[in-house]
């Protein structure tokens, strides 16, 4: 089995996948790694790691969301509530599918571990 690792972003305020949002994946432990730059696809999903032997450890996606969410037409404050959401999750079983959504708005979101 081939391990993954993948995100979705979808966008509330506009009611759409956050199709062209950048984000930065490391792995800080136990042998730090990266950073590896991604954007996401019209679907607002990416895949960011696919391997027979999936690295375990800590991981941390970085969501640039606040630069996204100017480039897409939202009058946020300066400093806005939220600049980069980041994210740190640990993966234990390097076989195994981790999906990592982000339910996303100017003032709020949401994660959790999807399939």
């Amino acid at each position: 089995m081939t391990g993954k690792l993948t995100t979705h972003v979808l966008d509330t305020a506009r009611g759409m996948p956050a199709a062209g949002l950048r984000l930065t994946l490391r792995r800080l432990s136990p042998d730090p790694l990266g950073p590896r730059h991604f954007t996401l696809g019209d679907d607002g999903r990416a895949t960011l790691v696919e391997s027979p032997t999936l690295e375990s450890g800590l991981y941390e996606i970085v969501f640039l969301v606040a630069e996204y969410q100017r480039e897409n037409g939202l009058d946020l404050p300066e400093p806005p509530f939220f600049d980069e959401i980041p994210i740190r999750f640990g993966i234990a079983d390097g076989t195994a599918h981790y999906h990592v959504p982000l339910i996303l708005s100017p003032y709020g979101y949401s994660t959790y571990r999807g399939g």
